[in-house]
């Protein structure tokens, strides 16, 4: 199987063409990026080919392309990968608004290519334990999930409303939601969001605090903060704490480490458990091969943006927002 990657303006794009490289039976066959500087980089580094535009790098052979641009640029990105008959691994957030979603999905199922959102905590062996859990009933009705996904503000293209379509708001609500709804197939029903700017002097989201109710009558916080300083061991901390009639589960998607104490650098993080990028791209290349939907499809990426969406809606209006 060739795959291709459109842009690396996204960091993950590195993690996914990794993975690529050690899979066999798969190929990097190329990467676009019209930043002639970073895609020569990247090309050379992970030893394919450069196209300086992602229509030339379509109108090549590859069966899939990963779409790791900026966040305005995934919507044009992935509708010329439909119509050129490719299939679709798409960096979340999917776009940054339902219409050009609802678009990418249409066109993608007209063409027949498959398109998946790049969600890869649902691959977290912790995560996954505890939909088992859920699954088995062990812990009853759920009543109530809290969850964080603090980090650290990315900068760059992150920043610039323009580009990104929402700050942390968008950006780290979406990984969190996506995994409530997972772990209990319901869907939010209603948001209330507080947002802020309270910790990098631009002016764009970088914390926010989401109350939502679900259609299973439970009800969730999300803390979708870039609080974190610059010197924080990793990009952010996954956690949810579950509540149901029988009991409670803990999760911390990132437990699977060292704690490594130095006088030079403070704290790190040494990480000895899951690669998640690892095995979403796996997952993607399965779902090509076997024909089946990925694990995260085009409608699950949709559906986490709609939420991050309707807590901007709430804090510009004072006021809950419902979605159903």
């Amino acid at each position: 199987m060739k795959i291709g990657i459109i842009s690396f303006a996204h960091m993950h794009a590195n993690s996914y063409a990794a993975a690529i490289k050690e899979m066999k039976g798969v190929t990097l066959a190329g990467i676009a990026d019209e930043n002639e500087e970073r895609g020569l980089k990247s090309s050379q580094f992970f030893d394919t080919v450069y196209y300086k535009s992602h229509q030339d790098l379509l109108e090549s052979d590859i069966d899939a392309v990963i779409v790791t641009s900026e966040n305005s640029l995934h919507h044009q990105h992935v509708i010329a990968a439909a119509k050129a008959g490719k299939h679709v691994l798409c960096e979340k957030p999917l776009a940054t608004n339902l219409k050009d979603i609802e678009e990418m999905i249409r066109v993608c199922e007209q063409n027949g290519v498959l398109l998946g959102t790049a969600f890869p905590v649902r691959f977290n062996t912790p995560i996954q334990h505890a939909k088992k859990v859920l699954e088995e009933g062990v812990l009853g009705d759920i009543l109530a999930i809290k969850g964080t996904n603090r980090g650290t503000n990315p900068g760059g293209w992150f920043i610039d409303k323009a580009k990104s379509g929402g700050g942390a708001v968008l950006d780290h609500t979406v990984h969190v939601v996506d995994i409530m709804r997972w772990f209990t197939g319901a869907e939010v029903k209603e948001v209330y969001a507080e947002i802020g700017n309270v910790y990098i002097d631009h002016q764009i989201d970088d914390c926010g605090i989401l109350t939502m109710e679900f259609t299973n009558g439970m009800f969730a916080t999300l803390d979708c903060s870039w609080s974190r300083n610059s010197a924080y061991p990793t990009w952010g901390d996954v956690t949810m704490e579950i509540i149901g009639t029988n009991g409670t589960l803990k999760i911390d998607a990132f437990s699977q480490k060292f704690d490594f104490y130095s006088n030079q650098e403070g704290v790190n993080w040494i990480g000895w458990g899951d690669d998640m990028d690892t095995s979403l791209i796996e997952d993607f290349v399965a779902s090509v091969r076997e024909g089946r939907a990925p694990l995260a499809t085009g409608y699950s990426g949709m559906k986490a943006v709609e939420v991050a969406l309707a807590a901007y809606q709430s804090f510009e209006n004072k006021a809950p927002v419902k979605l159903i």
